[in-house]
């Protein structure tokens, strides 16, 4: 049986106070596996099962559970599901004395491969913590790191709040500290500029509060975009955004669907990034390749929003003059509008996602789909789907975080576009193979951001340099050597990189 709570709160000062014999001595390549083995026998001895576990059915769906199958492939040595503060704590302390592998998963709908999984290793996942609370006389809501975006609005809904979260329902809280991009975004910022309190479990298993005003406002700061390299949040205190409940049709918009008319779709975008800075307005065009036997099948997906009763004319005309399939434009509630995009949770494939970010020129985003065209066609044959989305970053959105205390994200103000470049390969790829890498490395050199714009962290490969990219680079690099002096977080996990 687990260790009651009282004992875990006695165990923790204790353990702080102990080495492990792998803390004492350097560790090789050869210590990996034994480093692990050495974490797990003293986690099972402290939380018991079923929070620590080796093998059998839980373990299994654990390991087996990340959205892209890249991630799915791995076996932990074991996995702990901690149901508190206090288990992380012990979790994490464990990993540190013995120089262990280890990652942690939240939602686990991540594309970048090993970022919440590990070999040889503790995983740490957090399918036990996934609670999603308002409380109204804060004007708070609460998050654990295991919620998923579908279940955190569907229980906020009634009284009327939703959190800045994902655009699609499986997507969990690690979007939160990539930065975030949300239907809410250009009235709120990114998701992360709504942190009030941060509960962080750093590499040692010191358990910090961080918010924006205290000793460990540098730490809140840098976990508004430094992803899973500055600590384990294990609990989310965020300032809501008043929505309704879905019987309030504020909002308006929709689907549209085109089988056609990329480059007026693409023209209308660029002008959308280059002139819009409503914050009441907010828009993702996606164009999607299906791949049909031998055949690219044109599958274009734009979906506006406006809160407010219509679609303005001088905003979106220019999109609702292209003849569209079909389009379910309508008056909407925000609990429709957060499930516009559905759950995307189909697992059993390899997913791949790149970033690049574009200034609202129409050239750019010509030469961008161009580009993407040339390497779809080229690799098709490995491919389910292949895609091009377009998420418009305001003015308004930059502008809102700043307000708000800011983000090491910093990016310059003026509107620009976050790029996605997305794969979902065919059943029975387990890997990407070499040469479809080597066209996703071209990919990226032939759409580069242009200078001085941020790369989106959440949507990138595990390879770009998106830190180097924020505008307080510097700024991050200082507060990750003061909260990880030895480095641990970026030897022992795989993240992102540049630090």
């Amino acid at each position: 049986m687990a260790a009651p709570i009282r004992l875990l709160t006695a165990l923790v000062p204790a353990l702080f106070a102990t080495q492990s014999i792998a803390a004492l001595f350097p560790r090789s390549n050869e210590t990996t596996h034994l480093a692990a083995l050495e974490a797990c026998n003293q986690l099972e001895g402290l939380l018991g099962s079923p929070l620590v576990q080796s093998s059998g059915p839980s373990y299994e769906t654990a390991a087996t559970n990340a959205w892209n199958l890249q991630n799915s492939e791995y076996q932990p040595t074991c996995v702990v599901f901690p149901t508190t503060s206090d288990h992380v704590q012990v979790a994490m302390k464990a990993i540190y004395d013995a120089r262990s592998q280890y990652a942690v998963q939240a939602g686990s709908h991540s594309a970048m491969k090993g970022w919440n999984t590990v070999q040889d290793g503790v995983l740490i996942i957090f399918s036990n913590m996934r609670n999603a609370t308002y409380d109204p006389v804060k004007d708070s809501i609460v998050l654990q790191p295991g919620v998923h975006w579908h279940d955190a609005v569907t229980a906020l809904e009634p009284f009327g709040v939703a959190p800045v979260g994902g655009r699609v329902g499986d997507v969990g809280t690690g979007l939160l500290l990539g930065g975030g991009l949300s239907w809410l975004s250009p009235s709120q910022g990114y998701a992360a500029d709504t942190f009030k309190e941060l509960d962080v479990v750093l590499v040692t298993g010191e358990l910090v509060t961080a918010t924006a005003t205290n000793e460990y406002s540098d730490l809140f700061r840098a976990l508004k975009g430094g992803g899973n390299r500055f600590g384990i949040v294990t609990r989310y205190e965020l300032s809501p955004v008043h929505t309704g409940t879905k019987d309030n049709k504020t909002w308006f918009g929709g689907m549209m669907i085109f089988n056609s008319s990329a480059e007026a779709l693409l023209n209308a975008t660029a002008r959308y990034v280059r002139e819009v800075d409503d914050p009441k307005a907010v828009i993702l065009v996606s164009l999607i390749n299906i791949v049909v036997g031998e055949d690219l099948v044109p599958f274009y997906l734009v979906t506006p929003f406006y809160n407010g009763p219509s679609l303005p004319d001088d905003i979106f005309g220019d999109f609702l003059s292209i003849p569209a399939v079909s389009s379910t434009l309508g008056p909407m509630s925000y609990f429709n509008v957060a499930g516009t995009l559905g759950l995307g949770n189909d697992r059993g494939y390899v997913q791949h996602f790149g970033a690049s970010a574009l200034l609202g020129d129409e050239d750019l985003f010509l030469d961008a789909f161009n580009h993407w065209m040339d390497f779809s066609v080229a690799y098709k044959d490995n491919f389910n789907t292949t895609t091009l989305a377009f998420t418009p970053v305001p003015n308004s959105q930059i502008q809102a975080g700043r307000a708000k205390g800011g983000n090491i994200i910093n990016p310059p103000s003026g509107g620009f576009a976050a790029v996605q470049i997305y794969e979902q390969f065919k059943a029975g790829i387990t890997d990407i193979p070499q040469d479809v890498q080597g066209g996703i490395d071209v990919l990226f050199d032939q759409i580069p951001p242009s200078p001085g714009l941020p790369l989106y962290l959440n949507e990138c490969d595990s390879r770009q340099k998106v830190f180097e990219s924020y505008g307080d680079y510097e700024l991050l690099k200082q507060i990750y050597a003061k909260y990880d002096p030895s480095r641990f977080n970026v030897e022992h996990s795989q993240g992102p990189v540049g630090l």
